[in-house]
Order: C-alpha cells, then sequence, then structure tokens
C-alpha cells in the first residue's frame, strides 16, 4: 500500500497564505487531497470537521506558539491521538534555536511527531509521514 493510499487528507495550517498555497499544489501533485486553514483556531476546527489523516501546523501564526498550542488540543482530542501532526517553522532559522521531536519524551513534550523546517521539502515531509506510519 502506497503513502497515498494509506493518508489521503492532509491538514496543512498556516497564516502565509502563499507558503499554505504552494505547499497545497505540492501536496495536490503528490496525490493527497489537502485542505487549509489560516489560523490555529481555524485548523482545530477545521481539524474537527475534516478529520484529516495528518496534520502539518506552522509554529508561529497568531502568537508565537499558536503551532505548540493548536498541537496540544489536536493530539488532546481522541481522533489525535493517532492522527500525525508536524510542526512547520522558520524558527531555527531565525533564533538559531533547533526543536526536536525525535525521542518520544520531545514528541510528548511538544505534542507533534516531528518538526520541518520552512522552506518544506516535500521529500522530506513524505519521508518523516511514512516513517511514523511505516509504510
Amino acid at each position: 500500500m502506497s503513502l497515498t493510499e494509506k493518508i489521503k487528507k492532509v491538514l496543512l495550517v498556516d497564516d502565509d497564505v502563499d507558503l499554505l498555497e504552494q505547499n497545497k499544489l505540492i501536496m495536490e501533485s503528490k496525490g493527497f487531497e489537502v485542505v487549509t486553514a489560516e489560523s490555529a483556531k481555524e485548523g482545530f476546527e477545521t481539524f474537527k470537521t475534516e478529520k484529516p489523516d495528518a496534520c502539518v501546523v506552522d509554529l508561529i501564526m497568531e502568537h508565537h506558539d499558536s503551532g505548540f498550542v493548536l498541537c496540544h488540543r489536536i493530539k488532546g482530542t481522541e481522533e489525535g491521538k493517532t492522527t500525525p501532526v508536524f510542526i512547520l517553522t522558520s524558527a531555527t532559522y531565525e533564533t538559531g534555536f533547533k526543536f526536536n521531536a525525535n525521542t518520544d519524551e520531545e514528541k510528548n513534550w511538544i505534542k507533534a511527531d516531528g518538526i520541518l523546517n520552512k522552506p518544506v521539502v516535500v521529500e522530506e515531509l513524505l519521508s518523516k509521514l511514512e516513517n511514523y506510519l511505516q509504510v
């Protein structure tokens, strides 16, 4: 079973509309159905109504921690416990601080299954999804 057969719907959440549309087009070209949201609040509502198979969430939106808060809210739902959620961030380039979600402890603290740096490399995202889901 290929990754696109296993994961059909991906939720992308980012307040940068240009980047959101760019990533949506790239993911759709790889065979995914993509739903989008432009804020953490809209992202959580979209998560509840659309029930995506995976989520990619920007870290800094309305607030510096909006992505962390959204991941925490998603992972706090019954569906979210088994939905892979990845944080997309440019914070490493801007601050030099590198976020990780490599260990179970980091994943539990951050409430995300992985961290991706902007600009997103689709192959890296697909690889993380494949590794997480063991496709």
